[in-house]
């Protein structure tokens, strides 16, 4: 690749030279570390002699834009000054528009890898070391092969007809969903597929449903996209349908692991919320983000399975049973939207990447993927039960643990005063990773408490954290 520079005329070409690599440098344009070609080559490309190039290259070495490093060539320099850029947010027409998106929080952000600490109980995150390596790669070499022989053209966007069929034979047999194929976009993670139904429903100003407290990304989209949220309470039996106002036009539910609290949803609310749903027209989003885990009780149907109108649509993810990294979800749609939803994929990104779609069809329908999550189930059934008995034990003084049979987080509610921040800032100190439950409440009375994911943490660190939790909330009080 060579390197963009314009030479004009014959004159003062060490000059014009010099002028545009320092202001490369100077706007970033050629970053800090960026190897610059050797003098002999860049004198060639340009036309002139290898003197111009050299000295110019020993002018910015000596101003300290350049570095030479013997044996290797001529880098820019790490730490060479970066100029101002000339524009700030201020200057522009959509500055308040873009206030607007710059100021939404951002309470689920994982830590990266280099702030990751040692014991971490974040939720929606997953233990790599059971990540079932060896298989995936065998799937994905399988991909690279069928990526190989394809005509190089884009692919659909509604997803592979191979991982479409997987995921339909998946989820009828794992959580009891009515789909076809035909019936399922694939997604960029369940993200994605919220923010694609948000975009063909709603308007500005149109009125959003959704449970309070409830998963906060979900709400900051609506909100982005100029929706009305109305933050509906919920109890022990989930979202109290009576309390979702006229003029819904879309309803957002987590029905069978209550986000963030861990409740299902009871029969009889389903049932009311589905007829609801009809009442108003509005869509329901059944967000199902970690189902597949399920410790006690029977299994209860998903709300897709009950709906008889086209109402619900059922969206999940791969990144709660595999790895949040491989970014893969999907959306089964009602035929009244599924059209609609398409165009917008289509629009947005053309397609997901086919690679990880051909290795996840091959993982699924190898059985690679049941087999994995009765792996996972049997390690995070262990940290569960653990996690209860020290919030029922020593940790029983502060917290108390909210009933949930599904999932790898869970709630625990303060029992006394507890100061909160105050307990993170210590615990990370000593390298534990704890999280606030306020951050999802929004207009409903917040109930101070942990949200501790127990999918990410090793079985061996549970104990060894949460004395470092104990031995602190006895030094606060």
């Amino acid at each position: 690749m060579e390197l963009h520079v314009v030479i004009n005329g014959r004159k003062d070409l060490a000059e014009q030279l010099y002028q545009q690599l320092r202001e490369a440098i100077g706007s970033g344009r050629l970053a800090a570390g960026a190897q610059l070609p050797p003098s002999r080559l860049l004198a060639e490309q340009l036309g002139v002699s290898r003197k111009t190039v050299s000295d110019t290259y020993a002018t910015l070495t000596y101003e300290g834009l350049l570095v030479g490093k013997t044996g290797r060539g001529t880098f820019v320099n790490a730490r060479a000054p970066q100029s101002e850029r000339l524009h700030t947010s201020t200057d522009l027409a959509c500055a308040a528009h873009l206030a607007k998106w710059q100021s939404l929080p951002s309470p689920m952000r994982h830590p990266t890898r280099d702030s990751t600490l040692r014991y971490e109980f974040i939720g929606g995150a997953t233990s790599r070391n059971q990540f079932p390596q060896d298989e995936w790669r065998r799937c994905t070499q399988d991909a690279l092969r069928r990526i190989a022989q394809n005509s190089g053209f884009y692919s659909q966007p509604e997803g592979l007809p191979a991982l479409r069929s997987a995921i339909a034979g998946h989820i009828a047999f794992s959580r009891g969903v009515n789909c076809r194929d035909s019936d399922i976009i694939v997604t960029n993670g369940a993200q994605q597929a919220l923010d694609l139904i948000a975009r063909v429903v709603l308007e500005p100003g149109s009125r959003v449903a959704m449970e309070d407290p409830g998963y906060s990304p979900a709400r900051q989209l609506f909100v982005a996209m100029g929706a009305n949220v109305a933050s509906v309470p919920v109890d022990a039996e989930g979202i109290q349908v009576d309390r979702i106002p006229d003029g819904t036009r879309l309803i957002y539910v987590t029905p069978s692991h209550q986000f963030p609290l861990g409740m299902p949803m009871s029969m009889p609310r389903r049932e009311a919320l589905l007829a609801r749903a009809f009442e108003l027209g509005a869509i329901i989003i059944e967000d199902d983000y970690d189902s597949e885990f399920r410790y006690e009780g029977r299994p209860t149907d998903s709300l897709q399975s009950m709906d008889t109108h086209g109402v619900v649509t059922y969206v999940g993810t791969f990144s709660k049973t595999l790895l949040p990294e491989l970014r893969l979800g999907y959306a089964v749609l009602p035929p009244a939207i599924y059209g609609a939803v398409l165009k917008a994929k289509q629009l947005t990104d053309q397609h997901s990447s086919t690679l990880p779609q051909w290795a996840l069809a091959k993982f699924i329908s190898e059985g690679y993927l049941l087999k994995h999550i009765r792996r996972c189930h049997t390690v995070y059934a262990g940290r569960r039960e653990r996690i209860l008995q020290r919030l029922a034990g020593d940790l029983s003084p502060w917290f108390e643990a909210v009933p949930t049979v599904a999932g790898f987080h869970m709630a625990a509610l303060c029992k006394v005063p507890v100061n909160i921040p105050l307990l993170m800032e210590l615990a990370r100190r000593v390298e534990v990773g704890v999280y606030p439950l306020e951050v999802f409440f929004h207009d409903a009375p917040v109930r101070p408490g942990l949200i501790i994911g127990f999918g990410a943490i090793e079985t061996l660190d549970i104990d060894p954290a949460l004395d470092k939790v104990r031995d602190i909330l006895q030094q606060i009080g």
